[in-house]
C-alpha cells in the first residue's frame, strides 16, 4: 500500500513557498485556506493507515527477531549436541582403541608363552624319546652280546649223544624279558 502522506506533504510545502509574502511581515504568506486544510485533512487521514503499517512492520520486526533468535538458539542447542556427540563418539574410539591394543598386548604374551611351553614340552617329549631309544639300544646291545656269548658257548661244548631237547621258538626281545633271558643262558650253561 503506497503512502500519498510525502505527496500531499510536498504540495503543502509548495503552496506555501509560492505563496504571496505579506508587505510588513517578511516570515508571513498568504495561503488559500481551503487547500490547506485539504490536504492537511488528507494527511490526517493517511496517519492512522501509515502508523497502522508502522506498528505492523515493527511487530513483524520483532517477531522476525525473535524467530531469529530461536532459531540460532536451536542452531547452537544442535551444534553442542553434534560436538558433545562426536566428543563421545571420538572417546569411544579411544577406548576402543585402547582395549584393542590391551588386548593385542595379552594375546601375544599369551602366545609367548604357549610357545614357549610347548617348545619346552617338546623338548621334554625329545629327551624322554632319546633315553628311551638309548635304554632299549642298550638293553638290546647287551641281549645280542648274552647271545653271542651263550651261542659261543654251546658251539664249544662236545657233542653228546643224549638227545637234544626240542629249540625255544624265537621271538623278539623284550625289555620285560631281560630278566627270563638271563635265566635262560644260565640254564643252557
Amino acid at each position: 500500500m503506497s503512502s500519498r502522506i510525502p505527496e500531499l506533504l510536498e504540495m503543502l510545502h509548495t503552496m506555501i513557498t509560492e505563496a504571496w509574502g505579506l508587505p510588513l511581515g517578511a516570515e508571513k504568506c498568504v495561503i488559500e485556506r481551503d487547500k490547506a486544510l485539504d490536504l492537511l485533512d488528507e494527511i490526517r487521514a493517511q496517519f492512522p493507515t501509515e502508523i497502522a503499517e508502522a506498528k505492523r512492520l515493527i511487530d513483524a520486526r520483532s517477531d522476525f527477531i525473535n524467530n531469529a533468535k530461536r532459531e540460532a538458539e536451536a542452531i547452537r542447542r544442535a551444534a553442542e549436541e553434534k560436538a558433545k556427540q562426536l566428543i563421545d563418539e571420538e572417546e569411544i574410539i579411544r577406548i576402543s582403541r585402547t582395549k584393542s591394543n590391551d588386548m593385542l598386548t595379552t594375546a601375544e604374551a599369551a602366545t609367548n608363552e604357549l610357545k614357549r611351553v610347548a617348545n619346552e614340552y617338546v623338548e621334554d617329549a625329545m629327551q624322554r624319546t632319546e633315553e628311551a631309544i638309548t635304554a632299549a639300544l642298550n638293553e638290546l646291545q647287551q641281549s645280542r652280546a648274552k647271545f653271542k656269548q651263550a651261542a659261543g658257548r654251546t658251539s664249544a661244548a662236545p657233542v653228546s649223544a643224549a638227545p637234544v631237547p626240542a629249540a625255544p621258538v624265537a621271538r623278539s626281545p623284550s625289555p620285560y624279558d631281560e630278566d627270563d633271558e638271563e635265566e635262560a643262558a644260565a640254564d643252557e650253561v
